[in-house]
């Protein structure tokens, strides 16, 4: 194996003799022929940021046993090899190895790594930090990983090393947000290689592996071509030249077993085939596959001679005419033909690799994981927020932020936050994420000290509130300054709950005003977690309304109302630790009209408990009342997987009708109903006064299984909408997709070996079913899996423990452990029920405050400090429908700003403010805009067009995209109307502020 320390003189040399001008980009593209299917080369590797095993693992070549893979290696001998032959091509697909990597080398090996780059020879593809999944992500993560990683190729290489294509090879199924991120960032095109197998089918047939995706029903101008791959990323069949296959080199010598000629024809022969499924004269042929090129001279030694004895054909009347090439080439080339393309409109979920695997159990697996990297997203809005605020700076402080930006990166990866890694590595993700979530809440503590009126605060944040724990108020919470942070623009009232023991407090705001509360009992299940410590057993519950930070304070006080109780609701006490695990709920209600039924009830909404089932029976709210009836329901699969949801046999599902015992808590604030199911599943459902969404608070776990069976837990919602077999499920957190089951957008699905799996879908933060009177829609607090596989029901997968790996490489069954025990996962859902006349954007306004609610920081009250809290810009102003989407710092003097109208076009308008106050709060000196990505001036953007059949006439010249409006473009000694901002419905705009 050859380094790069072999061939550094020479290059070297080439470095200090070049004269001729470096071109990058399309510019460098190797040139085509107009009468010949040019065959279009592509030497790649595929390199999963952790799967099998760690990142660090897979980087350093370490732990070969498990699977043989050394990203350090490849990079170097890829290096090495490029520099051999100027004619040679290679991508680089993840920043975040690649930075690694970088990190290590020498000035020398620096210059020519940048000399590859300068002249296209080195192409970096996709660019983000980690070739994220597509189902299971929240849109702002996505932008935020492309940030990361094509900042850091901005900073290294200029021009030279921004991707124009991605490359999301490996992820198992696409959603429509990602190809309308791609097209806001400027991409070109996008390709990936997998696609529901009678999908790919059908377009073999019709020359559709080819596409433009119109990717958003709200915006204008977000199509994009995609392709697919056609038959999968690894090499062609036969001729995998690396080190790790075992196909037959290319034998050119004097020799006996010289295989020029029957080598040569068997690619020619596969070249045909795949010609035969495009519609222009070009071909894209990949060739490498996961954790290739780790000896690179063997790969492009024998690529050199395929080329050579093709390309000698070609005066003997062959038509073919093969090169290195790159992904954005191959597009180049494409768009150069002026094609048309059949429309695509949805998605490519689920995707099904047989009738009888559908890749649908992933949309769930590892739930704790995906509530996790939820929570590393929220506190890095917050840290990146307050640091924009108080203008940190210290080396310290930057590194804190960055790491928490790569972990997240990370955290996107198609092997990270699905849940199909194996054990070991989930165990390092959660060790990553939390020392980066600590980094990013010493990061915001930081920041607090210098922006409130609290220099010495210990601005603590509790990690365990997920069990109902803070260690801050484990001892008492007499005179604790509880912080809240607020990462959306506008001021928002929210309910807080601080773990307390059941004593009598007093909250209070800013101004001295007593704040209504109550302390109320956690449910004796949360209790009885063996690795919980108990020491607090009540939660004290008060409203908060914040701006952007807001103090409150608790202290004890000698009586008040500890929990708000009726003649009728339960009798509460503090629970003995022993006692945990013998705790038996009793029946008890609020209001009870007869032996029917127990009614809950704030001024917004009512609930309907049967009292011989135990289960929710109708809910009115919102001027609108629903028979729904919500309970949980058990898949028993024999052989799903990490990736997949089988259903063994059809009638293995039950929903539990009946036997829930419950008690009701029936508080001024708070209305309460604890349910337990069966030793492995209770529930909370929850109404707050002021509130118009009812939250149910599920805890699952330990899952029992048997030898050969496993068992998957959903949570069930059946309503009398009839809703036809229509729903709507969300793409990443942003628009609705229309749904209807057993039913696809471009063909005809296989479902009769798996019905429901092959009807579930990716679930990031809302589903929803209506008819032409009421609306039901469900929100999440982390990424699920789920259907409507009957009229008017909707189903959410919770919880998975399996007891077979499903055969797709993990080698592992998805059968969690934490403290020695199967994994108990806690977690909310939200219902919201509404006429269906009205606006859906209740629940997108909602759906922010969920995903990003109030942070909780922990003082302790020592008084007046003296001091005075620094003035932090307000928001308030912006429209409602308005989302502060980033603040950050960008640079040492810069920052990224950007803002979001998060209204689909149903739902919102077109809005206008003016950005000027923020500017000036922030000490601004200019402003530019950028795409959405904010490493390319949106003044540059020119990304290709091609035409969609049945769009009018084509045209006869390659077409372009260029800035639907004039970017903005301003310094601070400008008029404020030109820091004027119009927002069209699911709009973003990306700044970049550069300050004093």
């Amino acid at each position: 194996m050859k380094y790069l320390g072999v061939v550094l003189c020479a290059a070297l040399f080439a470095i200090q003799t070049q004269s001729a001008q470096a071109v990058c980009g399309y510019e460098s593209c190797h040139p085509t022929k107009s009468n010949m299917v040019n065959i279009h080369l592509v030497p790649h590797s595929h390199d999963d940021v952790g799967w099998l095993k760690t990142v660090d693992q897979y980087f350093y070549g370490h732990k070969n046993n498990i699977q043989h893979a050394g990203v350090q290696y490849i990079i170097d001998t890829v290096i090495s090899e490029l520099i051999k032959d100027p004619a040679r091509r290679f991508i680089q697909v993840e920043t975040s190895f690649f930075s690694k990597w970088w990190d290590e080398q020498s000035e020398t090996v620096r210059s020519i790594v940048k000399k590859l780059v300068n002249e296209g020879r080195l192409q970096f593809t996709n660019g983000a930090w980690s070739m994220n999944d597509e189902a299971a992500v929240n849109y702002q993560s996505v932008i935020d990983q492309f940030t990361l990683g094509l900042k850091f190729l901005d900073d290294t290489f200029g021009v030279c090393g921004r991707p124009r294509v991605g490359w999301q090879i490996d992820p198992f199924g696409h959603s429509r947000e990602q190809a309308s991120l791609y097209a806001q960032m400027g991409y070109d095109g996008e390709f990936f290689s997998r696609m529901d197998h009678n999908d790919k089918g059908r377009r073999m047939n019709d020359l559709a592996l080819e596409m433009v995706w119109d990717a958003s029903e709200t915006l204008d101008n977000v199509k994009l071509f995609t392709g697919l791959l056609y038959t999968f990323y690894w090499d062609t069949p036969g001729f995998c030249f690396d080190v790790h296959c075992s196909d037959d080199p290319i034998i050119d010598g004097d020799s006996y077993d010289n295989n020029v000629k029957s080598r040569v024809d068997d690619f020619i022969a596969y070249a045909a085939q795949v010609a035969e499924k495009f519609r222009t004269n070009h071909i894209m042929i990949p060739m490498g596959g996961d954790f290739q090129y780790e000896d690179a001279e063997v790969n492009f030694k024998n690529m050199d001679k395929l080329i050579k004895y093709i390309n000698e054909r070609q005066t003997s009347g062959s038509k073919y005419n093969i090169f290195y090439s790159t992904p954005g080439c191959y597009l180049n080339s494409v768009h150069q033909s002026v094609q048309s393309y059949p429309n695509k409109t949805q998605d490519f979920f689920p995707y099904g690799s047989d009738t009888n695997s559908f890749w649908t159990g992933y949309y769930t697996s590892r739930p704790t994981q995906k509530r996790f990297e939820r929570d590393g997203n929220h506190i890095l809005q917050v840290a990146k927020q307050l640091s924009t605020f108080a203008g940190l700076s210290s080396e310290q402080q930057k590194e804190d932020l960055e790491y928490l930006r790569q972990i997240m990166g990370v955290m996107q990866h198609h092997d990270a936050i699905t849940g199909t890694e194996k054990q070991a590595v989930s165990n390092d993700y959660d060790r990553l994420l939390h020392d980066a979530i600590i980094g990013g809440t010493n990061t915001a503590r930081d920041a607090l000290r210098k922006v409130t009126n609290l220099p010495n605060g210990a601005f603590e944040s509790c990690l365990q509130m997920n069990i109902s724990e803070c260690a801050f108020t484990k001892d008492g919470a007499d005179n604790v300054v509880v912080t809240l942070y607020n990462p959306l623009a506008h001021t928002t009232s929210q309910y807080v709950r601080v773990p307390v023991k059941n004593e009598n407090y007093e909250v209070t705001d800013e101004k001295g005003r007593v704040v209504a509360s109550e302390v109320v009992p956690v449910a004796w299940q949360v209790l009885a977690l063996e690795f919980r410590n108990n020491d607090t057993q009540h939660e004290l519950v008060f409203k908060a309304s914040v701006n952007k930070i807001a103090n409150y304070y608790i202290k004890k006080v000698a009586s008040r109302n500890i929990v708000p109780t009726t003649a009728k609701s339960a009798q509460k006490k503090e629970l003995p630790l022993e006692a945990n695990k013998k705790i038996k709920t009793m029946k008890t209600a609020a209001e009870t009209h007869d032996d029917e039924e127990t009614v809950v009830q704030t001024s917004q909404i009512k609930l309907v408990i049967d009292n011989k089932t135990g289960l929710l029976k109708t809910v009115e709210m919102n001027g609108v009342s629903e028979n729904i009836e919500q309970s949980f329901g058990i898949y028993r699969t024999y052989d799903s997987g990490a990736y997949v949801f089988r259903q063994y046999n059809q009638g293995d599902f039950e929903i539990q009708k009946d036997g829930v015992e419950f008690t009701v808590y029936d508080g001024a604030l708070v209305k309460e109903i604890h349910q337990t199911y069966n030793e492995f599943i209770s529930q909370v459902i929850r109404i707050n006064e002021g509130e118009e969404h009812v939250e149910f608070e599920w805890l699952v776990g330990p899952i029992p299984v048997e030898e050969n069976f496993g068992n998957e837990v959903v949570t069930v919602f059946s309503s009398g909408i009839s809703s036809n077999g229509v729903f709507y499920t969300d793409s990443n957190g942003r628009e609705l997709i229309r749904r209807e089951k057993d039913k696809r957008e471009d063909f005809t699905p296989e479902l009769a070996v798996q019905p429901t799996s092959g009807n579930y879908y990716p679930i990031t933060s809302r589903i929803a079913l209506q008819d032409s009177s009421n609306r039901m829609a469900l929100l999440t607090d982390r990424a699920q899996g789920g259907s409507s596989m009957n009229d008017g029901q909707l189903e959410l997968m919770l919880h998975r423990r399996l007891v077979r790996d499903d055969g797709y490489g993990v080698g592992e069954a998805l059968n969690e452990e934490k403290f020695g025990q199967p994994l108990i996962a806690r977690g909310k859902v939200y219902l919201i029920l509404n006429s269906a006349d009205e606006s859906t954007s209740v629940e997108r306004e909602a759906e922010k405050v969920f995903h990003l609610p109030l942070w909780k920081f922990f003082s302790q009250n020592t008084g007046s400090s003296g001091s005075v809290a620094k003035s932090v810009p307000s928001f308030d102003d912006f429209p409602k429908s308005v989302h502060l989407l980033t603040l950050e710092p960008f640079n040492d003097d810069e920052i990224l700003f950007r803002v979001e109208n998060f209204m689909d076009h149903t739902e919102g308008r077109v809005v206008s403010f003016n950005i000027r106050p923020i500017f000036d709060s922030l000490n601004g000196l200019e402003i530019r805009e950028t795409t959405l990505d904010g490493n390319l001036p949106l003044s540059d953007l020119k990304r290709f067009k091609f035409h969609a059949e049945g769009s009018g006439a084509r045209g006869t010249e390659p077409e372009y995209y260029t800035s639907a409006h004039k970017p903005l473009a301003a310094n601070a000694t400008q008029e404020a109307a030109e820091f004027a901002v119009t927002l069209y419905p699911m709009q973003i705009r990306t700044f970049i502020i550069k300050t004093q």
